[in-house]
């Protein structure tokens, strides 16, 4: 692992949108980081030291229950930042985040990162946008899993992951997919196969091709539009 050259462009929205005084600064901080699929970023309970901007690969934030059931509440990409409890003093990590997705990406110390946002407005308020957004989906995603069916969420889940890493196809079994909306594989595999059916999709094992992305938004619920709305007013859409 190396720090990195303020030279360098960034695929993270945060870090793409600094001022070049700003990227001279927390430039030689920040230091190239691979991230492979199930890395945990963070545990839940436990101190923050870590702050991770995404430039490929998504990670997830799940909240587990005491019969050993998670359910995903929330995902980042290179829109945002995996350590949101050091830059609102929290300190601990309310719940665990781990990569969904393979990627990579950059990490910086907490509390350096702390001390170049009392330096620089700017990047605080560039933060705090991050921060918000991610508020925003995870109050979302509640409603979603009290309120809407599965297929509409399995599509807007799908449509994330879309935005996010802009590939052929999304890696995802019915296994994980079943962990990310708190239900059971055989729930994924019906759901899954109707949008097959439909032309929206084509699915198999650990795959998941997209074919038809205007309807699959029309298949998803409301909630993807909001988030998605959110991110675009706070100038921070992950595509």
């Amino acid at each position: 692992m190396k720090s990195v050259s303020p030279q360098k462009s960034y695929k993270n929205k945060l870090l793409a949108s600094l001022p070049a005084r700003i990227i001279q600064e927390l430039a030689p901080h920040l230091v190239a980081v691979d991230l492979p699929v199930n890395r945990t970023l963070h545990h839940a309970g436990r101190t923050v030291d870590i702050v991770y901007f995404l430039e490929e690969g998504i990670c997830s934030m799940v909240v587990t229950l005491g019969t050993g059931a998670t359910v995903e509440v929330g995902s980042i990409g290179r829109e945002g930042i995996v350590g949101m409890s050091a830059l609102l003093g929290a300190g601990q990590s309310p719940s665990r985040f781990f990569m969904a997705l393979p990627g990579h990406g950059y990490s910086i110390k907490a509390n350096v990162l702390l001390l170049q946002m009392e330096a620089f407005p700017l990047l605080r308020n560039c933060l705090l946008r991050s921060v918000q957004s991610l508020l925003v989906q995870t109050a979302q995603t509640a409603a979603c899993n009290r309120m809407h069916e599965l297929p509409e969420r399995l599509a807007r889940w799908l449509l994330m992951c879309d935005d996010r890493i802009q590939a052929d196809h999304v890696p995802i079994t019915q296994e994980f997919l079943a962990m990310m909306l708190g239900t059971r594989p055989s729930s994924i595999s019906v759901a899954a196969s109707g949008m097959q059916k439909s032309g929206l999709i084509e699915y198999s094992r650990g795959r998941v091709k997209i074919r038809n992305r205007a309807g699959l938004v029309e298949a998803a619920c409301e909630c993807y539009q909001v988030v998605n709305n959110e991110y675009l007013r706070l100038g921070l859409i992950p595509s």
